[in-house]
């Protein structure tokens, strides 16, 4: 790996933090070899390095979990969330109120397309999505519709890891010894690469829009509450839909009376460019648009739910007499996470992150696309600063096991030379910290080339 720094904060060495690590049970967790693990021990972050516990410097390619986008060591963060916890670092939000998030609600709202200014705060991306597929089965129940509940999400796609959310997430290898809710409808994922040779990109749009519309008529339009959506689907690998698909999938929606949720949890907050990429980068204005991560930078758990005034409209003109949302957590809206988020939201309008990532993608997605000469990359998919690198070794004979220990040995080889890189099945996702500049982009695109010619060669590809 590049230079050393040492470790701060404690005298245990490296096999030592190992050992306490076994004691913690890891979100996808391999329960045949708990208890085993040497996992890479992460100490510290610098900008857009994190160090390990052996003072190894890497350059953090998925910026933690798409999520670190301010990027690490921001003290004005580290003093909002301080100066909150003094001054107040929990109060119940059930029927109480406190300034740090009137105050972020106030600020999300400037950034909210169309009439979306209604914030519904949660404790992450998970309980946001929750959040938003029980709102609208509230929705329905007030407007006397309760069997209108199925929910159409698409294969590829991730919304969370609450038992509603991961059951509308389509990555179908996670679901294997886990049960799911019912009234979920499946749709192919809207995945270019997938395409039939000779189709072009707008027959292959017409095809994945006819298969919402599909499931919709043939569940029946009375019995379809929502469509849930990335507008990129982003642990799928960074799946872009062809050019104009969610317009044509919002249209649909409107045209059944089905509700569209836009999770944002990853394109938010200036991942695209944008503080939410739904109106100005895909043209659409939908019912609610879900968000977390980039929202605190990662330095505090918190997420939201934005709502359409006219969901809130709907449901006071409708008939019913209780119209309670009985849903929320102890930490909704938490007071340390607002104070949080606002210092995170400054530091993107002090130091114009925003126009930063609009500058720089281009030049971003230059780079990695040179991937693309190897004969193992069968695809790099670009857009803001997120991306995908396919790898397929032999596309003639399919091999989902090769593919990924490929992206996994490609992963530690590039560990070697400080730079982590996240294997999604058989790709790598890239989502670095905003702040990125364009010599780090060349580091990153440099050590994968590197780190995947050393894999090739070791493979006697």
């Amino acid at each position: 790996m590049s230079s050393t720094i040492p470790s701060q904060g404690h005298n245990l060495d490296t096999e030592a933090l190992q050992r306490l690590d076994n004691k913690v049970v890891h979100p996808w967790e391999n329960f045949g070899g708990i208890g085993t693990h040497k996992r890479l021990v992460i100490e510290r972050g610098e900008g857009v390095h994190v160090i390990d516990s052996d003072g190894n410097r890497m350059l953090d390619g998925p910026a933690g979990m798409w999520c670190v986008n301010a990027g690490y060591g921001r003290r004005e963060i580290v003093n909002a969330i301080a100066e909150q916890a003094m001054e107040l670092a929990y109060y119940s939000p059930f029927s109480n109120a406190t300034s740090s998030v009137g105050l972020l609600a106030e600020k999300l709202a400037e950034y909210a397309p169309g009439d979306l200014t209604n914030i519904y705060f949660t404790c992450g991306g998970s309980t946001a999505v929750d959040g938003a597929l029980r709102f609208a089965q509230f929705y329905n129940n007030a407007l006397g519709r309760p069997n209108k509940k199925k929910i159409i999400a698409r294969i590829g796609g991730y919304h969370g890891s609450t038992f509603l959310s991961a059951s509308v997430s389509g990555k179908l290898s996670d679901k294997t010894n886990l049960d799911m809710a019912e009234n979920i409808i499946l749709i192919p994922a809207p995945k270019p690469l997938l395409r039939p040779a000779g189709m072009s990109l707008e027959a292959f749009c017409d095809e994945k829009v006819a298969e919402l519309e599909n499931a919709i008529l043939e569940a029946g339009p009375e019995n379809v509450a929502v469509h849930i959506a990335e507008p990129v689907l982003a642990s799928g690998g960074v799946i872009i839909p062809p050019e104009g698909y969610q317009k044509r999938c919002l249209d649909v929606c409107r045209k059944y009376d089905v509700l569209y949720i836009s999770d944002e949890v990853v394109t938010g907050f200036g991942r695209l460019g944008e503080m939410f990429a739904s109106e100005k980068v895909f043209g659409i204005v939908p019912d609610m648009i879900t968000m977390a991560k980039g929202l605190t930078s990662g330095y505090q758990p918190m997420g939201g739910l934005m709502i359409s005034q006219r969901l809130i409209d709907d449901i006071k003109a409708s008939g019913t007499d209780y119209k309670w949302f009985s849903n929320g957590f102890t930490y909704s809206g938490h007071p340390v996470g607002a104070a949080a988020a606002l210092a995170n939201i400054d530091i993107f309008e002090r130091e114009n992150l925003l126009e930063h990532v609009r500058d720089i993608a281009p030049y971003f997605a230059e780079r990695l696309s040179e991937l693309g000469q190897l004969p193992v990359v069968s695809e790099v998919r670009s857009i803001g600063l997120m991306a995908g690198v396919e790898c397929d070794l032999d596309p003639e004979t399919p091999d989902e096991s090769r593919d990924m220990a490929f992206a996994s040995e490609l992963d530690k080889q590039c560990m070697k030379m400080g730079l982590l890189v996240r294997p999604v099945y058989n790709m790598c996702v890239m989502s670095p910290p905003l702040t990125i500049t364009r010599e780090q982009i060349d580091f990153m695109a440099d050590t994968l080339m590197k780190g995947m010619r050393a894999v090739m060669e070791q493979r006697g590809l």
